[in-house]
């Protein structure tokens, strides 16, 4: 059965579907802006009221964190509008990081709006003043919660159609309203019981440490966005199984993805070959495989072709021999791209070792470690030192 969000968005967003398309995101991002500013304007005016004859300070910070959602509602509009841009001469990988600043403005408000709730309740504590209850405010109250629980689940589904921080953001910050709506309730209901203790004030207080590390999470996670986070393990494995449904393709290393925004990933990686396939052939295989990651995956790939000996049987004596050693001094230290060369009229093992950031030793440790296998093999080496960018 079809949700009634579902048949809002295919009756209001045209082409609904084809969400890679910038146009197709503002649409979206419009439709969910303009609901979450009329939801949090009405839930603001009922809660405003309700806080004022109740005299809750809890209820009136919680009105007052709907007119700052209503903030975040414009900051999540414009924030689309101008990650539609069009690359430019200043902007040529486009302005679709512009919904993770967007995402980031949204936490401030999150994080600035619990730190002044919990400035009031505080406040509260030390003055209490008498809460009135009625069964009227308390309706409201509960019609406020399942607003902001749709709200959550309205986020939450848009967001995940469209993989936008944005509206995950906004769902976990309409989430934290159900709560804190929550607890305000409680509060006024336990002051039926004749309770004295600034029930109100301790509600709003534990709100607001609520709303301050929601803050803080979703700006932790924007802020490694923005940084450049690892790729995701699932579009690793299948960029990795397109490349290598290749069968001239014999091995895939140094993946990396640049996220420029959603729907706007550039990467590369070294693709190893043998070395005695031609130039020509080479280039057809490494180009039909970065059009299918785009094609299938949406990432503009660039593939670097390395070429591997398959029958120079003193290379795999001198690999196996660095392998071992890499081994011995930790096992998840590995290498690739391993060729003998002449350079300055001596023979030359040039390969890369990639070291897990787990990993305890130092990089002059192992460096040590296979200048001795050098020595003892009587070979130089040229030694790249790596990290995964995929965070593994």
């Amino acid at each position: 059965m079809i949700s009634m969000t579902e048949w809002l968005i295919a009756k209001l967003i045209k082409d609904y579907k084809n969400t890679e398309d910038p146009s197709v995101r503002v649409q979206y991002g419009t439709f969910s802006s303009t609901a979450g500013i009329l939801c949090n304007l009405l839930l603001f005016a009922l809660k405003g009221a309700v806080g004022i004859f109740a005299g809750s300070i809890a209820v009136l910070s919680d009105a007052f964190n709907n007119l700052s959602d209503c903030l975040s509602c414009l900051i999540s509009f414009f924030g689309y509008r101008i990650a539609a841009k069009p690359a430019d001469r200043e902007h040529p990988f486009g302005h679709g990081r512009s919904e993770y600043v967007a995402s980031l403005l949204i936490a401030v408000i999150i994080f600035l709006a619990g730190f002044e709730l919990l400035c009031s309740s505080f406040m509260r504590i030390l003055h209490p003043s008498e809460i009135h209850f009625s069964v009227a405010m308390a309706l409201i109250l509960l019609f406020t919660i399942a607003v902001k629980l749709w709200m959550s689940r309205f986020y939450l589904s848009i967001g995940r159609k469209i993989d936008s921080t944005t509206l995950i953001a906004s769902s976990e910050d309409s989430r934290n309203d159900v709560l804190s709506t929550s607890l305000t309730l409680g509060a006024m209901l336990m002051t039926l019981t004749g309770i004295t203790f600034p029930i109100d004030g301790l509600a709003g207080c534990l709100i607001s440490l609520l709303i301050l590390k929601s803050g803080y999470d979703i700006a932790k996670d924007i802020v490694t966005q923005l940084l450049g986070k690892p790729i995701d393990p699932e579009l690793k494995s299948h960029i990795q199984a397109q490349i290598l449904s290749h069968p001239e393709i014999l091995g895939v290393h140094d993946l990396i993805i640049h996220d420029y925004g959603p729907g706007v990933q550039i990467g590369s990686a070294h693709a190893e070959v043998d070395s005695e396939m031609t130039l020509v052939h080479a280039h057809e295989i490494i180009d039909e495989a970065e059009e299918e990651i785009l094609e299938k995956y949406h990432v503009n790939m660039t593939l670097h072709t390395d070429p591997v000996d398959l029958h120079n049987q003193a290379m795999d004596l001198y690999k196996t021999a660095f392998s071992e050693v890499l081994h011995h001094l930790d096992e998840k230290l590995s290498l690739h791209d391993f060729r003998l060369r002449v350079k300055d009229e001596c023979e030359e093992a040039a390969f890369d070792v990639l070291i897990p950031y787990e990993c305890t030793l130092s990089q002059e440790e192992i460096e040590k470690s296979i200048n001795e296998v050098s020595e003892t093999l009587g070979i130089r080496t040229a030694v790249t030192y790596d990290h995964d960018y995929t965070g593994e």
